[in-house]
């Protein structure tokens, strides 16, 4: 096989597991659903780009620049979305603060630990329920 820069990452077992590689997998997604959170780290853009920081450094990711973020949108859909690319790819963050809910998708090439990732976040948000999806993307 041929060497090129997705074979080594894709082989390295430092990204992926055994299992994970017979399945010839591109990367890890985890969504999840925060509810019931806080309202002050869903509005507070300082608590907002203090979050990726520090999730990065729980779930071992390396983050590329700074988070970028942005607050847009009318009526109930007004909030803050917020992106971090990181070295495996990215984390993106929107809040509403109507429901007091954040919806956090962290996907990477490089596997994570999923229930770091949901208990910083819960955390970090005070969500009291927490719902997930965590899959590998082929």
């Amino acid at each position: 096989m041929e060497q090129t820069w997705w074979t080594t990452l894709i082989l390295n077992p430092v990204y992926f597991s055994p299992r994970a590689m017979k399945k010839k997998v591109w990367g890890q997604l985890l969504s999840l659903n925060l509810t019931q959170c806080d309202m002050e780290p869903l509005t507070s853009p300082k608590l907002l780009r203090a979050f990726f920081p520090a999730l990065c450094k729980k779930i071992k990711m390396v983050p590329y620049g700074k988070p970028m973020l942005q607050r847009f949108g009318n009526g109930y859909l007004e909030g803050y979305s917020a992106l971090q690319f990181i070295e495996t790819s990215s984390i993106t963050v929107h809040c509403d603060e109507v429901d007091s809910r954040a919806f956090v998708d962290i996907f990477s090439c490089k596997t994570f630990d999923s229930e770091a990732a949901k208990k910083f976040c819960q955390k970090h948000f005070g969500a009291k329920k927490v719902t997930l999806k965590n899959f590998y993307r082929t």
